[in-house]
């Protein structure tokens, strides 16, 4: 009776650690997801800044006027947080990347940080329960000192800018930010 005692102990051990070792995998499982999930609403930013870059829904529009070549206009200190046409553009300081300082959490505070996804561009993305997004992903645009090496003074260059995005998984807690850098096609003149 001992020795079968003994051995009903050891099963009942063995279970509950295999029970244990499946919860634990299920639970890894649910944060991966959730942060393929936040990864993939992160790119879906990046993409809906280049479309703002390059005009968004308006190409006429004020906002649109902000990217034009070799224009620092709207690009400020604070990103434009508390306006509406130059909301998320950063003026670059060396010392101090905009991004650094930016509050991208999404929360609804007085001046919310950075640009909501669709925003300029009338893009729309799903968000809010199940697997899908919690919020909608959020962006930043700094626009960049040129750096090429003997360009034409009396030409203004390209535009390069680092766009900084952050997407939001369906728990608060997932959070991922991606950078990408961007260089505004210039359009070829006329001979």
């Amino acid at each position: 009776m001992l020795t079968a005692l003994f051995v009903l102990l050891a099963l009942m051990i063995i279970g509950v650690s295999a029970a244990r070792n499946a919860l634990d995998g299920e639970k890894s499982a649910r944060h991966e997801r959730d942060r393929h999930i936040a990864f993939q609403a992160a790119e879906a930013a990046l993409a809906d800044a280049e479309r703002d870059i390059e005009g968004g829904s308006d190409p006429l529009s004020g906002r649109a006027a902000l990217f034009a070549r070799g224009s620092a206009l709207g690009f400020v200190d604070g990103c434009g947080a508390d306006t509406e046409v130059n909301a998320g553009l950063c003026r670059h300081v060396p010392a101090r990347a905009a991004w650094k300082g930016a509050d991208l959490s999404g929360n609804d505070g007085p001046v919310p940080g950075g640009v909501e996804y669709g925003r300029f561009t009338g893009a729309r993305l799903p968000s809010g329960k199940g697997t899908l997004p919690l919020k909608l992903p959020r962006y930043l645009i700094e626009l960049l000192p040129p750096t090429r090496a003997g360009a034409d003074a009396a030409r203004p260059p390209a535009n390069f800018y680092r766009i900084t995005a952050i997407g939001f998984g369906a728990l608060d807690t997932t959070r991922v930010v991606l950078q990408s850098f961007y260089l505004k096609a210039v359009p070829e003149e006329a001979p």
